[in-house]
């Protein structure tokens, strides 16, 4: 019911900054019933990790490694949500994933990921 479309991966120095944005489409009802966005990231050999959360109410939550340094926003006219990231770090490079959360019935959503490397 909802499609996902991530973009603005790429290769940045450390202490460079990026801005990922994810694009949800789908029925009315389906955007309606959005919970949470979110996004993911998952290093090579590594579990997939929480990054950070928003909900339709503007609550946030962050993993503590990115506390301070990156910040979600969602733009409700555009069903996007945003991933801005500064203060990179070497330790941030990982695979993006943004996902949608959908209370009724529960449902994850996933976009395809997108690839962030930070060079030291």
């Amino acid at each position: 019911q909802v499609q996902l479309v991530e973009s603005g991966g790429g290769l940045v120095q450390a202490g460079g900054s990026l801005r990922l944005s994810c694009e949800a489409s789908g029925s009315s009802f389906s955007i309606a019933i959005i919970a949470t966005m979110g996004w993911y990231r998952q290093a090579p050999g590594k579990q997939r990790e929480l990054v950070t959360i928003i909900t339709n109410d503007g609550g946030t939550n962050y993993a503590d490694s990115v506390k301070g340094r990156f910040t979600i926003s969602r733009d409700k006219v555009r069903n996007t949500v945003y991933l801005q990231m500064n203060s990179l770090k070497p330790e941030d490079t990982a695979v993006y994933y943004c996902n949608v959360f959908v209370g009724y019935p529960p449902s994850n959503y996933w976009g395809q990921g997108t690839q962030v490397t930070v060079s030291s």
